[in-house]
């Protein structure tokens, strides 16, 4: 019942947050002066999803003047447009089915982020969490046609079960992972460092053939998913670069056309990029990307706070980091992309000071204000794309 009205709560602050937005948005906004909650819940990447749902994929690639691959909705996974579809034919629109399953979603979250908190920060810290979760500067999520909430649902269902070592609910959850939104190679890595972390501690907790097994099973079937819409799309369109050279489309917005995929070089570009951008040397942008991994390793591996959340979640945390590091390109997106790290609430909301945290809620308050504003009620500058 605490996380019904925590949640409902903070669903009236961000419905009437995206309301503000609309009334103060200026005649120059990406929406006009007349946008109103129905335009921002199908904008940006929603677009795409509501594309998919009534049009599919296209089976012959769009290409730009240069003959470069299009931005297209092949960077888009099938499992929440379709869904929302089929939502949509009960409830009249799939505007509203987009709707009823982020909001859903978003709600199961919380319970399951209580519940995978409790055991390591204790109820009342879980339920700070959970406040702190519902009301984050990307609370938007839960109310906007995009898979972020449905996609953590996930990933929070998949740390409970390892937790629980109940592994056979998995084997459903990591499928439609993987045609949620990009991101179950983060899974797989996660199950593969679980697994080693199981090995060489089964002195103190016995790692039972029978669960060698079902880690290595899960890990590989992540491993395999994680690369099938790569294969699918080679496959539907007749171009083995399909997936590939339409994530690549976005990223040439900001570093233009520089080259192939390799792994780990979008952080690069991004550090010449930004501080190009800035006035100052790209070599301090390779600095700081540095001391920015070694900080969030540190924190991941000696905070008290965040060792105090179990170690499934610090594993999941850093498995998505280093996924991050290896296929993004850091831009405006950023905030949106570090949303499956949301379990870390638990590690803000630990502190007892009560001080701290309603500061902590009135930062969050404060910062879904901004990206809310900034993103829908602006979106006019290249660093307003969520």
């Amino acid at each position: 019942m605490r996380i019904a009205v925590i949640y409902l709560a903070s669903r009236l602050v961000t419905t009437s947050f995206f309301l503000l937005a609309a009334r103060l948005s200026p005649p120059g906004s990406r929406f006009g002066p007349g946008a109103d909650l129905a335009t921002y819940v199908v904008a940006w990447d929603a677009q795409y999803y509501h594309r998919i749902a009534s049009e599919g994929y296209p089976v012959e690639l769009p290409l730009t003047a240069a003959g470069d691959v299009a931005q297209n909705a092949w960077a888009f996974m099938p499992f929440f447009p379709w869904a929302a579809g089929a939502a949509g034919w009960l409830l009249g629109s799939w505007t509203a089915g987009a709707v009823a399953l982020a909001l859903i979603a978003g709600y199961l979250c919380c319970l399951v982020l209580r519940s995978i908190l409790k055991p390591g920060i204790g109820e009342t810290a879980a339920l700070w969490a959970v406040g702190f979760f519902a009301s984050a500067p990307l609370a938007a999520m839960f109310q906007v046609g995009y898979a972020e909430a449905p996609f953590l649902l996930l990933v929070l269902l998949g740390i409970r079960g390892l937790q629980r070592r109940q592994y056979g609910m998995l084997y459903a959850i990591i499928p439609a992972m993987a045609f949620t939104r990009p991101g179950v190679l983060a899974f797989a890595l996660f199950l593969g460092l679980f697994g080693v972390r199981r090995w060489l501690t089964r002195s103190r907790e016995p790692f039972a053939p029978r669960e060698v097994v079902h880690v290595v099973a899960l890990a590989g079937i992540a491993t395999v998913l994680g690369f099938s819409w790569q294969v699918i799309a080679g496959l539907v369109t007749g171009r083995d670069d399909a997936y590939l050279a339409t994530e690549l489309s976005w990223r040439r917005l900001w570093v233009g056309d520089a080259g192939g995929f390799v792994p780990f070089e979008g952080w690069l570009q991004a550090a010449d990029y930004w501080f190009r951008s800035w006035g100052l040397a790209p070599v301090w942008g390779l600095l700081g990307l540095g001391l920015l991994v070694v900080a969030t390793g540190a924190v991941l591996a000696f905070s008290p706070h965040v060792a105090r959340l179990g170690p499934e979640i610090r594993l999941w945390a850093a498995s998505y980091v280093i996924y991050l590091l290896a296929v993004f390109l850091p831009q405006s997106s950023v905030f949106r992309i570090l949303f499956p790290l949301s379990p870390l609430w638990g590690a803000v909301a630990a502190p007892r000071s009560l001080p701290w945290r309603l500061a902590v809620l009135a930062a969050c308050l404060v910062g879904q204000w901004w990206w809310i504003w900034n993103m829908y009620g602006l979106g006019t500058e290249f660093w307003h794309i969520p």
